[in-house]
């Protein structure tokens, strides 16, 4: 059976194949996740590693969890499972204004004369 570890405090120029090969000195991994800002398209500093077998997981924590890799010592551990969030609501909306529909400020022009 498979298990996710997460990766932290990695560095932004981290490679997924570099986490690859790292993870693989440990065991086989099934697959490397980077996450990526969506607006930046830039790495967030964290991700995922998929270990194939739960000693090949047990052996990548023991080994690299605070192991330096680009100038930043990685949190490595077994990943969580993901939290249910209650879905976001999609924006603002007006509201405000008044009742009858009219601008009660000063701010109108209305240069009749």
């Amino acid at each position: 059976m498979s298990t996710k570890l997460y990766v932290g405090n990695l560095s932004y120029n981290t490679t997924e194949n570099q986490l690859q090969d790292l993870f693989a000195q440990h065991g086989p991994v099934t697959s490397v996740d980077l996450i990526m800002d969506k607006f930046s398209g830039r790495p967030r500093g964290f991700g995922f590693v998929t270990m194939e077998t739960k000693e090949g997981a047990e052996a990548a924590v023991a080994a690299l969890n605070g192991k330096n890799l680009d100038g930043r010592d990685l949190t490595v551990n077994e990943a969580r499972p993901r939290e249910e969030r209650a879905p976001r609501s999609g924006g603002g909306g007006g509201g405000g204004g008044y009742r009858d529909g009219g601008d009660r400020g000063g701010s109108r022009r209305d240069y009749r004369r």
